[in-house]
């Protein structure tokens, strides 16, 4: 264990590790990302949910305000825990790099792709002096080629491919959640169900409906869809 004064003198720049190896400042990124509110992604057998918990501080604010679900492309979306103005900036990009693919290529960017331009902003931020880290992780999910897809970043600039993950504020419990009830034949509906009642387990809040949203996209219709109340009250 470093005393407190050696820790400060590693923690104060990005660009250099401590003797045990570690980055401090994407270890604190990282404890941002636990701060937010909980955000997952399922892949189901007839395409991708995306999935978030709103925190509305007040009755007075605005919930369509509160950002947490993106609209990248037609076929691809994101979830986010942690600062959203970090996030805001990366879906810019992510925005971009996918307009610059359908102009050059004429076809939808990948959902891999895209995943890892946004892994590699997130990485430079790690060695570059004068900034800090991202302080934001994000699920990409979408259909590509016809397979429904999910990936989760993490400020460090790695990410994994998953069938069902959660970031963001009492994700281990989701998690767990997910580990019992998975299965992979699980409709969107069923999806739908299964994070809301993940979330709403894990969080000592009441998580209403006025405080849960979800987007599709659906396999046969690649289209990003942002289901709205009346669709969430038939589903839950």
């Amino acid at each position: 264990m470093l005393p407190n004064q050696q820790q400060q003198a590693y923690d104060r720049a990005i660009t250099i590790f401590s003797p045990d190896g570690r980055l401090y400042q994407v270890e604190y990124a990282r404890e941002a990302v636990k701060r937010g509110k909980a955000s997952v992604g399922v892949a189901a057998e007839d395409g991708v949910l995306l999935a978030a918990y709103k925190r509305v501080a007040t009755e007075l604010m605005e919930p369509e305000n509160v950002e947490k679900l993106f609209q990248i492309d037609q076929h691809l979306g994101a979830a986010s825990a942690g600062h959203v103005t970090d996030a805001r900036k990366l879906i810019d990009i992510l925005r971009r790099e996918s307009q610059v693919n359908r102009t050059a290529y004429e076809e939808p960017i990948g959902v891999e792709t895209v995943t890892r331009r946004l892994c590699d902003e997130m990485q430079e931020y790690t060695q570059s002096g004068g900034v800090r880290p991202f302080g934001v992780a994000v699920i990409v999910g979408g259909v590509e080629r016809g397979e429904p897809r999910v990936f989760e970043t993490d400020p460090s600039g790695s990410f994994y491919e998953w069938r069902a993950t959660a970031i963001g504020e009492n994700s281990t419990e989701i998690q767990e959640s997910f580990e019992d009830r998975y299965e992979e034949d699980i409709d969107l509906d069923e999806a739908t169900a299964l994070a809301y009642e993940a979330i709403d387990e894990a969080t000592e809040d009441d998580v209403g409906q006025e405080n849960f949203e979800a987007a599709v996209v659906e396999k046969d219709d690649p289209q990003y869809r942002k289901l709205t109340s009346e669709d969430l009250e038939e589903i839950l």
